[in-house]
């Protein structure tokens, strides 16, 4: 089961035109928004950790869409 996960790489799915990095693309713009998304969450259950890293994960999810977005340009 684990060799056939590794094959299909369920988060490259190719594009009509073949560029994957549209995916990723949209993947990291998910991230952050699913981050954004849960931390009012955190913030009310003063929950510093997990704001933390919510915090962190967003930093670096941006960015890399934003890459991303110059590369597609």
């Amino acid at each position: 089961m684990q060799s056939w996960l590794r094959s299909k790489k369920p988060w490259a799915f190719p594009t009509a035109d073949g560029n994957d990095s549209y995916c990723w693309l949209a993947g990291n713009e998910a991230v952050v928004r699913t981050a954004r998304a849960a931390f009012p969450a955190a913030e009310r259950a003063g929950d510093e950790s997990t704001a933390d890293l919510l915090t962190e994960r967003m930093r670096l999810h941006e960015k890399t869409a934003w890459m991303l977005r110059s590369l597609l340009q």
